[in-house]
C-alpha cells in the first residue's frame, strides 16, 4: 500500500492533507523520515505521524520445524495434529507453510506469515532444491542414478521430470536432490525402477538444512543469515 493511502484512512484525513504532512517530514516508516508520498509500506512496518502510531507493525516470523512422521503439513485439521499444532508462539496462527510434505514424511518444514520471502521459494520456476535421505525396500541398482538424471514421464500429468541427483549410499539408503515437487513423485520415481520407498526425510530446502540436534516436533526461529541466504540463492535461481 502506498504511504499516502495508508495515512489518508488514519482519521478519514483524506490523499490531500496526507500528502501534505508526508511533505512536511512529519511521517516516518520504521523510525526513518519518509517524504515520497508513493513509499510501500505493509503490515510489517510502524508508522507515526509526529510520534504517534499509525500503523503498528505486526511480528514477521521465520521458522524451521522437524516434523515427525504422522502429522500434517497443514495449518488446521478436525482430527490429526498438524505442524502448527507444534508450535508454541502465540503468533503461530498467522503463519503458512512453505511447501509441504506427505503424512508420514519427516524432516524439515519452513513456516512463515512473510509471503514475499515464501513466494519464490514455492515457485517451481526457481528450481529451489529440495535434499531428500530415502529408504527403500530394495536394493538401490547403480543404474537407478542415471535414471533420475535423465528423468520419467509422469502420462497422468503428461510430462517429464527434470533432472534429479541420486547419490547411493547404501543397498537401500540414497540421498536424492529434486528441483521440484510434484505429487507423490519420490514414490512414483523409485516406483518406476521397481522398487518402494520405506521411509522419506526432507534434510534440506535451499540453503536452509535441518540441524542434527533439533528433534523431531522441534522448532526454532530462523537465524538472520539463514533468512536471507535463502533469499540470496532463490534471487539468483
Amino acid at each position: 500500500m502506498k504511504l499516502d493511502r495508508l495515512l489518508a484512512k488514519h482519521d478519514s484525513m483524506g490523499r490531500s492533507r496526507a500528502r501534505g504532512l508526508i511533505a512536511a517530514g512529519r511521517v516516518r516508516v520504521d523510525g526513518e523520515t519518509v517524504r515520497r508520498n508513493d513509499h510501500e509500506v505493509d503490515r510489517f512496518m510502524n508508522v507515526t505521524l509526529d510520534d504517534h502510531a499509525i500503523q503498528k507493525g505486526q511480528r514477521l516470523l521465520h521458522l524451521m520445524l522437524h516434523k515427525p512422521a504422522g502429522v500434517l503439513s497443514a495449518t488446521s485439521d478436525p482430527v490429526h495434529r498438524t505442524v502448527i499444532d507444534l508450535i508454541d508462539d502465540p503468533d503461530r496462527q498467522t503463519l503458512h507453510l512453505v511447501g509441504r510434505l506427505d503424512r508420514n514424511t519427516s524432516g524439515l518444514i519452513l513456516l512463515t506469515n512473510d509471503g514475499r520471502w515464501s513466494k519464490p521459494l514455492m515457485d517451481p520456476a526457481t528450481k529451489v532444491p529440495k535434499v531428500y535421505l530415502v529408504e527403500t525396500r530394495d536394493p538401490i541398482p547403480s543404474s537407478a542414478v542415471d535414471a533420475f538424471a535423465a528423468g520419467f514421464h509422469f502420462h497422468t500429468e503428461d510430462l517429464v521430470t527434470l533432472p534429479a541427483e541420486l547419490e547411493i549410499l547404501g543397498d537401500c539408503l540414497a540421498r536424492l536432490t529434486l528441483h521440484e515437487g510434484r505429487y507423490h513423485q519420490i514414490k512414483r520415481m523409485f516406483h518406476r525402477i521397481g522398487n518402494r520407498v520405506e521411509k522419506l526425510h526432507r534434510e534440506s530446502i535451499g540453503t536452509i538444512t535441518l540441524p542434527p540436534d533439533l528433534a523431531p516436533g522441534g522448532w526454532r526461529i530462523l537465524e538472520r543469515d539463514e533468512i536471507e541466504g535463502a533469499a540470496a540463492r532463490r534471487s539468483s535461481a
